[in-house]
């Protein structure tokens, strides 16, 4: 290995180093709480070489972020390429979305932390075109799947494949939210499990988006949300 090899492999394991510890505090404290002189002492680093890899404490808590996105971007892939219809990869990736949230709930929280337009001025044009490459290829895969569910005639003509997506995922990650921040106030309080209310949303946009051919062929696949859709035919 060549000098100018061995100085890149150690600036990219620096920067894993800086990323391992911005993950720690950022998921420990959040955004506005931590510091960068947290984030250097936790990596055993002066504050000046943080700054030499990313110019912002928002850069770096993004370049944490993207690893959640880049590990959602694999899950949806890998569903996607394992089921067998199309209906099913649709069906599967409205269950990967609520498995990501599962298994990486701080991931889940910076995800939707992006929403804050404050926090928007403070990104780097470098970090946003890599942001926005990686949200883009995320909806890609859900985009193209459900303009393949039009085409095969499982979802309804009249959609719009970005707009259902969006659709879809809104309502998802709303209540999601709401899990996250509010489970036990409405388990305990209302007497309502928004967990289950989670099942009845995906089954109510289930049975909006589906042809009439689509409910009687597929009916049964979906009890693993709620029996209304399956009970449609």
């Amino acid at each position: 290995m060549g000098i100018h090899e061995r100085k890149e492999r150690e600036k990219e394991q620096r920067r894993e180093d800086i990323l391992d510890a911005a993950q720690r505090v950022f998921f420990e404290k959040g955004l506005q709480s931590a510091t960068m002189d947290e984030i250097a002492d936790t990596a055993e680093l002066s504050k000046g070489t943080l700054y030499l890899y990313y110019s912002s404490k928002e850069d770096l808590y993004l370049a944490v972020m993207m690893r959640g996105m880049l590990i959602l971007h694999e899950m949806f892939k890998a569903r996607i390429s394992t089921e067998p219809t199309t209906l099913q990869a649709i069906v599967g990736i409205m269950d990967t979305l609520g498995e990501f949230f599962h298994l990486h709930p701080k991931y889940f929280r910076m995800m939707n932390f992006l929403q804050n337009t404050q926090f928007h001025s403070q990104i780097s044009d470098e970090m946003r075109e890599s942001i926005s490459r990686v949200n883009q290829d995320i909806w890609n895969l859900a985009i193209n799947l459900f303009q393949r569910g039009i085409e095969e005639g499982i979802l309804a003509s009249d959609l719009k494949a970005g707009e259902t997506a969006v659709a879809i995922w809104s309502s998802a990650t709303s209540l999601m939210m709401r899990i996250d921040l509010e489970y036990d106030m409405w388990k305990n309080r209302m007497k309502i499990d928004l967990k289950e209310v989670l099942r009845i949303s995906n089954s109510l946009l289930l049975d909006a988006i589906l042809t009439p051919q689509a409910k009687v062929t597929y009916g049964a696949m979906f009890d693993q949300f709620h029996p209304r859709v399956g009970s449609i035919v």
